[in-house]
């Protein structure tokens, strides 16, 4: 019964949009109107800013790591990567945001983070240096949960890597537009922090 609530509070903090509340509270802007119309944390650095995005992008990595912590903060038998996921699932459809949410690259690093620290200074590495050599967050996203998924199979645990398989097909899908736009040679390479209308 615990590890069922556990579970549903995993998918509530997943579920709370950061960039929608953020843009709203302190923008007066829904940013789901602007830009992509995405409200994860690339859509708020293009639209609200930089100090915007790296707070949403906090809170969504801490989204996924406090529910992979949770588990063993509670000192259940439960894997933090089951209870983790859910936060995944929560930031793809949130329920504070008419299911309609991001894409689910920081909640993923959070559930990994929470798993195991010490594989994010690794995928962090990977990421920006995807970025500064394409100047595409999507590619960079793509290219780095790929890295995650073959790296699990080498650490960690079964459970682990099945599950970081899973955030990574959720990722992949969810960037399916990108990956077109990408092959076509038309994705945005909009750096952080300046304000676009350009779809990510």
């Amino acid at each position: 019964m615990v590890e069922i609530i556990v579970i549903v509070v995993a998918y509530l903090l997943g579920s709370i949009p950061s960039g929608v509340w953020i843009g709203k509270l302190f923008f007066q802007t829904d940013i789901r109107e602007h830009g992509s119309g995405n409200s994860g944390t690339t859509n708020t650095y293009r639209v609200l800013g930089k100090n915007a995005g790296t707070i949403v992008l906090i809170l969504d990595i801490a989204k996924g790591t406090v529910a992979a912590l949770l588990p063993v903060w509670l000192g259940l038998t439960i894997h933090p990567m089951i209870v983790g996921i859910f936060a995944v699932i929560g930031h793809v459809f949130p329920i504070f945001a008419s299911f309609k949410g991001g894409k689910a690259v920081a909640t993923s690093a959070g559930i990994a983070l929470g798993a195991q620290p010490l594989l994010a200074p690794f995928l962090l590495f990977v990421w920006v240096a995807v970025l500064l050599w394409s100047s595409m967050v999507s590619l960079a996203s793509i290219v780095v949960v790929l890295v995650a998924a073959a790296v699990s199979l080498f650490i960690g645990d079964t459970i682990f890597a099945v599950i970081v398989w899973l955030a990574m097909i959720i990722v992949i899908v969810r960037h399916r537009s990108n990956i077109e736009r990408i092959r076509k040679g038309e994705e945005s390479r909009v750096p952080f922090g300046r304000k676009s209308s350009k779809k990510d």
